[in-house]
């Protein structure tokens, strides 16, 4: 079953790049690409989930946009740089992890074509500079009508 997720990046820092890398390793290729005004920033992507229920299995998933190992999987945000910003002081990416997505949520966008899962994460660090790694504390995912 296709999933609609959407990534709320919360304020990230002005004048910097941000977008959704597609594909991995080098081979991808960063859109959705957009300059921080310092307002939020929205990414919207779908996904495909897996996985045996009757082995009392989590969902997994499959995508261009999905990253990393069964268990593991995440989306990633390029950040300046690899968002295509040559002249940027950044380049990094934002690791958001696809855990925490139970098979009730993926029933529940099933039952209904305009929730999505979206999760909010914050786009400046401690720092004041683009949040890059994986995100911490993640507070996960959440189904929400549009």
């Amino acid at each position: 079953m296709n999933l609609t997720l959407r990534i709320v990046l919360e304020t990230p820092p002005a004048g910097v790049d941000f977008g959704l890398q597609k594909g991995s390793g080098n081979n991808y290729q960063t859109v959705q690409i957009q300059r921080s005004g310092g307002q939020d920033l929205y990414f919207d992507l779908i996904l495909e989930s897996k996985g045996d229920r009757q082995k009392n299995q989590m969902p997994d998933f499959r995508g261009p946009f999905v990253q990393g190992a069964v268990g593991g999987r995440f989306i990633y945000i390029d950040i300046g740089t690899y968002a295509g910003e040559t002249n940027s002081l950044f380049g990094r990416r934002l690791k958001i992890p696809l855990t925490g997505i139970f098979w009730e949520m993926v029933d529940q966008l099933a039952a209904d074509p305009k929730a999505v899962l979206e999760t909010h994460v914050p786009g400046t660090g401690k720092d004041g500079t683009p949040n890059c790694a994986t995100v911490k504390p993640f507070d996960g995912w959440k189904v929400v009508k549009l």
